[in-house]
Formats: C-alpha cells, sequence, structure tokens
C-alpha cells in the first residue's frame, strides 16, 4: 500500500504495511464480515497491494447485502444531509466500481434504471437522474470478483479474541486458528456491535431495522422502467437479467430486532402503498406475486454510518449505512483504503466519525 503518511492517522501505521507479504496466517488486514461493504473495502485494499483475510460468521453476501432493492438514491429527498458527500462520491465511482468487479469475474452488472420518480407530501412529483441495480446481480459477480484475487474468504467463522501486540494484534478465531494482523475493520452490517462487544472494542450502538418486501410480476399494460417512490414506498422495476418485467415493492422499516418473519399483511399494505402511486399494482391478479423477504438494515441512533478509526489501535469500522449500503459501498470502500494508507479521505467524514457515540 502506499506509504505517504499523514500525522492526524495511526503513526507509522501505512508505511509498515508490505504488498502481499503476509501469509495466510498473517495478513495486513482483516475484515469482519463478508457482505457488499466488507468486500468493497477487500477488493479496494487487495488493488492497492495489501494482503486481506476476510472473516464472516455466516455466508458471503446472505444478509442485507442481497435483500436490497438496489435503488443508488443519491439525490432521495429524504436522506439525512450529512450523507450527502459520501453519496455523490460513491455514486461517480460506480461505473469504474462495476467495470472492476467484472474484469476480474467476467459478469457485467448493468443497471436497471436510469430515472427516478420521486414523489413529494405536497403531491407533487420530481424526476430524480439515479440509477439502480440488481443487488443479486451484483453478489453474484462482486464474490466471484473477490474469488479471482489472493483476498482469503472464511465464511461461518466468528473472532473469538483480539489482543493487542507491539506490531498489530493477535487474533483468535472460532476455529482455533489464529492470525496477526496490523488491523481490524469490522464491517458486520447487523452484527457489527455484537462483534465489537465480543472484542471489548468500542461501545456503538448499531442494532437491526427489519424491512420486508415483495416481488411482483409486471402488469402487462405497464410497461415499467424507472423507479416511483415515496417517502412510504418505492417500486423499482427489474429491465435487465433474470428479474427481468418484474418489480419491488419496499419496504417496511421495523424495530424487530433479528426477526426476518414475513407477514401477509405486511405485504398487503406495501401493495396498497404502492397502488397509491401505480394503480395497477392494487391488483394481485395483474400484478402477482413472485416472492417476498425480509433483511436487516443495520442503523445507528442518529441514521448515519459509522467510518472511521476505533479508539483502540488498528481497528476501523464501517457500518450502520442502513438504507444506503449498496449506493455507498464504493465510496465507503474508498475511504477507508485511504485511512489506512494515511492518506485524507476524498470526502469530509466528520459527522460519521465513531467518537461521535463517545460517552462524554
Amino acid at each position: 500500500m502506499n506509504s505517504s503518511s499523514n500525522p492526524g492517522l495511526i503513526p507509522d501505521f501505512a508505511s509498515n504495511i508490505s504488498p502481499h507479504s503476509a501469509s495466510n496466517v498473517a495478513p495486513d488486514v482483516v475484515v469482519v464480515g463478508a457482505g457488499l461493504i466488507g468486500l468493497a473495502i477487500a477488493l479496494e485494499l487487495n488493488d492497492r497491494g495489501a494482503s486481506v483475510t476476510v472473516v464472516d460468521h455466516g455466508r458471503s453476501l446472505s444478509e442485507a447485502s442481497t435483500a436490497a432493492a438496489g435503488m443508488l438514491a443519491v439525490d432521495d429527498p429524504h436522506n439525512p444531509p450529512e450523507l450527502a458527500a459520501l453519496s455523490r462520491l460513491s455514486s461517480q465511482r460506480y461505473p469504474a466500481f462495476l467495470r472492476r468487479i467484472e474484469a476480474l469475474s467476467g459478469i457485467a452488472v448493468p443497471f436497471q434504471t436510469e430515472t427516478t420518480v420521486q414523489y413529494m407530501a405536497d403531491g407533487t412529483t420530481m424526476r430524480l437522474a439515479e440509477h439502480s441495480i440488481d443487488p443479486r446481480q451484483l453478489a453474484a459477480a462482486l464474490l466471484a470478483a473477490v474469488k479471482a484475487t489472493p483476498i482469503r474468504l472464511l465464511e461461518k467463522t466468528r473472532i473469538a479474541a483480539a489482543d493487542d501486540t507491539l506490531h498489530g494484534m493477535q487474533l483468535r478465531l472460532s476455529s482455533g486458528v489464529e492470525l496477526s494482523s496490523r488491523a481490524l475493520i469490522y464491517a458486520a452490517g447487523a452484527w457489527t456491535s455484537e462483534v465489537m462487544t465480543t472484542l471489548h472494542s468500542d461501545s456503538i450502538s448499531i442494532a437491526p431495522r427489519k424491512g420486508q418486501m415483495l416481488r411482483v410480476r409486471l402488469p402487462s399494460a405497464l410497461p415499467l422502467d424507472e423507479v416511483h417512490r415515496s417517502e412510504r414506498v418505492y417500486i423499482v422495476p427489474r429491465t435487465r437479467g433474470p428479474q427481468a418485467g418484474t418489480a419491488l415493492i419496499g419496504a417496511t422499516v421495523e424495530n424487530a430486532g433479528f426477526d426476518t418473519t414475513v407477514r401477509t399483511e405486511d405485504l398487503d399494505s406495501l401493495r396498497a402503498l404502492a397502488a397509491q402511486l401505480l394503480p395497477a399494482f392494487a391488483s394481485a391478479t395483474e400484478a402477482p406475486l413472485v416472492e417476498s423477504w425480509a433483511g436487516l438494515r443495520p442503523a445507528t441512533p442518529d441514521g448515519l454510518p459509522v467510518l472511521g478509526a476505533c479508539a483502540r489501535t488498528g481497528q476501523f469500522i464501517a457500518s450502520g449505512h442502513y438504507r444506503n449500503g449498496i449506493l455507498q459501498a464504493p465510496a465507503t470502500a474508498l475511504v477507508l483504503a485511504d485511512l489506512l494508507d494515511g492518506k485524507p479521505p476524498s470526502v469530509d467524514i466528520t459527522a460519521l466519525s465513531p467518537n461521535r457515540f463517545a460517552r462524554s
């Protein structure tokens, strides 16, 4: 990785990272979480020459990463203003991000839509130039891309302990394997707080926010090719790939812990809200159900992601992206890699700092 230093970051950290010099038991960086955020960070670090191991308690890209609708909602008027710079940077980086994934995996990930009709509370609408993607297509391509690199991916594995050493930290995995690493990045989505508590790291509240969603067949009289979105519901059509000819309708926002139960009455409510925007969706005959599911978004108390260095030396966090994880993955990867590289981030992330949760 780049050996440039920044006095505001961890002294001598970046200069001690050596490109691909570490073995499987001594990676430069360990990333906890093999979702979109964690794998995007791993890929960016790998591209800069760092050896990376990714650890996940389950299967890669099996949680929020593939449960999302895939809107790159940069200009959603309901987004907190503190997200604007990170979101815009990420949107700008998306084409290159997808090209890099395709170059490694051989799998192209197309944009599904290019415009969004935003319904405002006063009854007016505005058309926004923003893209959407199919997260399932992205997940398949990203996983193949990661597997085409030296990145080591350990699924169904937990970190049982993390002890500080003179040159970084010693990690003990649930399998009994021990790793030494210079940096640990928490990117475990809704499970991040649980992991950090286990390892006696910073106390940061990141809780699951359940979202139920359904996918329906598009009515024959409605060849939809743009997103329709209000504050309470969105309709995201699939125009390319295996889901073409269908649309996603979502999503509930529930403080239900780690419950992922899908309830018929909630799906019916979402369909009714969608019909207020496009009446053709009211009929389960004209727009029949294809599938339904629930995902767990990682949410912080103030609704903003947490990006930056933790109080414990050598530890970083990239989590809490709530409803914008798909959108913000490329920029988050850039920011975290720059921090580890000893560079100032490309955008101001002061409002996203882990320090904002420090006890006074």
